[in-house]
């Protein structure tokens, strides 16, 4: 195992609330009279990528309230609203990263394992995550970022992780991915890669059969981790050195 490959939503942070508050307060400042409740956006959630989201929902839930001329358009102005909404409520510091995320690529960093990203969320939104992180994570820590529109295709295509793997010239099997949703999960094991699940919030009841293992976060000492499935080994927290016995089974 030579390089761990993070997913950022959900994986990283609890950033989706984030995320559904800067969609419903760009509807509204934008005059429609849209409102994406939390189990309505756990819905949306499994359409990937903002400006796939805010079309999917208005040609599914609101038919004909965007001219089909103009509705590319107004979508992407949408979204880059959303974004800048976003970046502002990220830089406020409100979203630590989740238990064990910094613990763990400080370990893989100084065990020379080399970090990336692969995700659906822009490259503003990852750059936002991290600067207004109160831990020390930083964005030069990770050498391949692939995020946003890189690829045609967005999870659970295997494409941002194929390009990332390109970037890294590594083969799959020598990664091991970091994923908290059915989606990422579908996208990573489509590329090969071997993928741990720490569910988020609004992925808790999604089925992960295929991850080789599955918990509820990577975990501190003092706020142990609960296993849905794999061997914990005993351990309250997923370590490099757990994360790589996993890794030898496959």
């Amino acid at each position: 195992m030579e390089a761990l490959i993070w997913d950022v939503d959900g994986t990283m942070a609890e950033t989706e609330e984030v995320h559904r508050e800067a969609f419903n307060h760009t509807f509204k400042e934008h005059g429609f009279e849209w409102e994406w409740s939390r189990s309505k956006y756990q819905d949306l959630l499994r359409v990937t990528g903002g400006v796939e989201r805010i079309t999917h929902f208005v040609r599914t839930e609101r038919p004909g309230e965007l001219p089909e001329d103009t509705m590319a358009a107004t979508v992407k102005e949408l979204h880059m609203a959303k974004t800048e909404h976003y970046v502002a409520a990220m830089e406020r510091g409100d979203v630590p990263l989740r238990p064990g995320v910094e613990r763990l690529m400080i370990e893989a960093r100084d065990a020379g394992v080399r970090l990336a990203i692969a995700t659906t969320t822009s490259a503003p939104n990852v750059e936002a995550l991290l600067r207004s992180s109160p831990d020390s994570v930083r964005m030069d820590w990770f050498e391949v970022i692939g995020a946003g529109g890189v690829v045609p295709n967005k999870k659970p295509a295997p494409d941002i992780y194929d390009w990332t793997l390109t970037r890294l010239a590594l083969p799959p099997q020598r990664c091991l991915a970091l994923e908290d949703s059915r989606n990422g999960l579908d996208s990573a094991t489509a590329a090969g890669i071997p993928t741990v699940v720490t569910t988020s919030s609004f992925t808790r009841k999604q089925d992960f059969a295929g991850a080789l293992a599955v918990a509820d976060s990577l975990g501190e000492v003092d706020a142990p981790m609960r296993m849905a499935v794999g061997d914990a080994r005993g351990k309250p927290c997923i370590s490099l050195a757990l994360l790589r016995a996993w890794h030898a089974t496959v």
